[in-house]
């Protein structure tokens, strides 16, 4: 599997090909310097969401794909469908009420978690998803989360860039960890 190597797959909407990608520098979010803004935890406490995990990934992947510019192809969608039900790709979901409004999806292989996608309809919603997957990563012993690219929603929650050299390192840490999602 190309994530064992350090890559990732990314789909191109216009010609539907699937690429992989494996950049220098890479996106990590060190588990142990994660950061929650005070109004997300205050959001986290309040209890206005629930949220569950792998209740519903091929929702969560079709809502991931909905937005104006997407790399998830038809063919990742049916490839991490398939990933799902090998065991390997998973979701969390953020419900309000009875009504999907959140979530995220990535796989995991033993200690590691390649976050691929989220979506958000309401108001830090997928935030709340992410805290609850760093709850349960965390608590099960992970040792690597993954974001691939730098954004400022992940920067926010302290991700970081490292060279490939240092990732490899990680990744191979994590891979010998003994973790199950």
């Amino acid at each position: 599997m190309g994530y064992q190597q350090g890559f990732f797959p990314m789909g191109d909407p216009e010609t539907g090909s699937v690429y992989w990608h494996r950049p220098d520098p890479r996106a990590v979010i060190p588990l142990d310097a994660v950061r929650f803004s005070r109004s997300l935890r205050r959001t986290v406490r309040k209890e206005t969401y629930k949220s569950t995990i792998n209740a519903s990934f091929d929702t969560v992947i079709l809502r991931c794909q909905e937005r104006e510019d997407t790399w998830i192809t038809d063919d990742i969608i049916s490839t991490y469908t398939q990933l799902h039900y090998m065991g390997y790709a998973h979701s969390v979901e953020t419900w309000l009420n009875d009504e999907l409004v959140g979530g995220l999806y990535g796989v995991a292989i033993n200690g590691a978690f390649f976050g691929e996608s989220m979506f958000s309809r309401k108001p830090d919603a997928s935030k709340v998803a992410f805290v609850r997957l760093i709850q349960h990563i965390h608590a099960r012993g992970f040792t690597l989360l993954d974001t691939q690219y730098i954004n400022e929603f992940t920067a926010s929650l302290g991700a970081i860039e490292i060279s490939d050299a240092h990732y490899q390192e990680q990744l191979s840490i994590a891979l010998s960890t003994s973790a199950t999602f």
